[in-house]
């Protein structure tokens, strides 16, 4: 599924990585990408330019490569999250890191999670299990991430539109989101 420049997607909290595959599953949808560990950066300069901007760079590394993401400032559409979203793959992330670090930015955050995507109904619905919990993530035109989220039993009253950085800060937690010493 080839990405637009604008990227519109909801959260929704569920009790498990199982539960989320049984809704999955009961939907029809199918797995297209399986299960694995994902461990993302984010960097912003000493000033938090980015962060003053409600954007974000991030280095997100897995066991198949990376991807160097940039995110714009948020806009909240029918209860849906959109904002701007660039990105590339990454052949050298430790090279994007030290040119990262030369351009003057730093990892102010750092978290971990599995990840595995399936299709549904037109949208690209991911499972993240997280160190704060799981959630299914819809992502799509506006249209279709309603419908998929009905779909799978969730109405806009259901929707979160914050980051993991925003939810793992609201819930108390402080210093990085990892799942623990490596």
């Amino acid at each position: 599924m080839k990405k637009s420049a604008v990227e519109s997607e909801i959260k929704l909290r569920v009790a498990s990585g199982g539960a989320a595959r049984e809704l999955l599953t009961r939907a029809g949808a199918e797995l297209v990408g399986p299960r694995h560990f994902e461990d993302n950066q984010v960097y912003d300069d000493a000033g938090f330019i980015l962060r003053g901007r409600g954007a974000t760079l991030r280095l997100r590394r897995t066991v198949n490569g990376a991807t160097l993401t940039y995110k714009g400032a948020r806009r909240m559409l029918e209860g849906i999250k959109t904002r701007e979203e660039r990105e590339t793959g990454v052949g050298d992330p430790d090279a994007v890191e030290a040119l990262l670090v030369a351009l003057g930015f730093s990892v102010v955050f750092r978290y971990q999670k599995y990840r595995e995507t399936w299709a549904l109904g037109g949208a690209e619905v991911v499972v993240d299990e997280t160190p704060i919990g799981t959630f299914i993530e819809v992502e799509g035109e506006l249209p279709v991430i309603h419908a998929v989220a009905l779909r799978l039993g969730f109405t806009p009253g259901d929707y979160l539109a914050d980051s993991y950085v925003a939810l793992f800060f609201a819930g108390g937690g402080s210093g990085d989101m990892t799942f623990g010493k490596d």
